[in-house]
C-alpha cells in the first residue's frame, strides 16, 4: 500500500511533463539535452536566490506572524527567475520557436526533483495515507503551467512581430507571477483558507494567467 500510493503521487506529479514533453513535439527535435542544461540553470539560479536571501534579509522565526514587508522583500528576489530563465531561452535553447518549452520543461523537471521528490519519498512511502502528498503532486502541475506561462510571456517580448502594445500588459504579467505565492497568501490569511481552497485558488490564479499567455501568443502574425 505505500507503494502504491508512492507511485500514484509521483505519477501525478511526472505525468503531465512527461506527456508534455513528448507530444509537443520537443522529442522530435532532440532537446532533451537543452532540457537538462536548462534544469541546470534552474539549480544555478536557486543557488544565487538562496545566497542572496541569507545575505540580505535576516533569518525569520517560523513561528511569528506572517510580516507582508518580509515576504514582499523576498518574493521580489524571484525576479532571478525571470532573469534566468531569459538567459536560457535566448542564450541555450538556440533557434528552435520551441525554445520556449524546452525553458518551461527544464525549469518544471528540476523544481520536481528539488521540492518534491524527497519529500514523496519519504513521507507517500508512510504507512499512513495523508492528502498533503495527493495535494504537492497536484501543485506540481500547477507549477509546470505556471512555468510554461512564464517563458513563453518571456519569449514573446523577445519577439520583433510582437504588437508593442502587448508589453505592458506581458510586464504586468510576469510580475504578477513573481509575486503570485505574496498575493495568495495574503489572501490565505486574511479569509482563513485551508490548503484545498489556497490549492485551488493558486490554479485559478495561474490558469487566468496561463490562458491570457495563450490569447497573447495566438495574436503573433504567424498564428493569424
Amino acid at each position: 500500500m505505500p507503494l502504491f500510493h508512492f507511485g500514484n503521487c509521483l505519477a501525478l506529479a511526472c505525468g503531465p511533463v512527461l506527456l508534455t514533453y513528448k507530444y509537443s513535439g520537443l522529442a522530435e527535435y532532440n532537446a532533451f539535452w537543452k532540457c537538462v542544461q536548462s534544469a541546470a540553470f534552474y539549480l544555478f539560479v536557486q543557488f544565487v536566490k538562496m545566497l542572496t536571501i541569507a545575505t540580505c534579509f535576516p533569518p525569520v522565526d517560523e513561528s511569528s506572524a506572517f510580516v507582508v514587508k518580509t515576504e514582499f522583500l523576498k518574493n521580489t528576489v524571484d525576479i532571478l527567475d525571470l532573469v534566468g530563465l531569459h538567459f536560457v531561452i535566448t542564450r541555450i535553447c538556440g533557434k528552435t520557436d520551441l525554445k520556449y518549452l524546452v525553458a518551461a520543461l527544464g525549469w518544471t523537471s528540476a523544481e520536481l526533483v528539488v521540492t518534491k521528490f524527497l519529500p514523496l519519498w519519504v513521507g507517500a512511502r508512510g504507512i499512513e495515507f495523508d492528502w498533503k502528498y495527493i495535494q504537492m503532486s497536484l501543485d506540481s502541475n500547477i507549477a509546470l503551467i505556471h512555468h510554461l506561462s512564464v517563458a513563453t510571456l518571456i519569449w514573446l517580448r523577445t519577439r520583433n512581430d510582437l504588437n508593442k502594445s502587448y508589453v505592458p500588459l506581458i510586464n504586468v504579467l510576469l510580475l504578477l507571477c513573481c509575486y503570485r505565492p505574496l498575493i495568495l497568501e495574503v489572501f490565505m490569511h486574511a479569509f482563513g483558507l485551508g490548503p484545498w481552497v489556497h490549492l485551488l485558488s493558486k490554479f485559478l490564479f495561474t490558469s487566468s494567467v496561463g490562458l491570457t499567455t495563450l490569447q497573447l501568443y495566438l495574436s503573433l502574425p504567424k498564428n493569424n
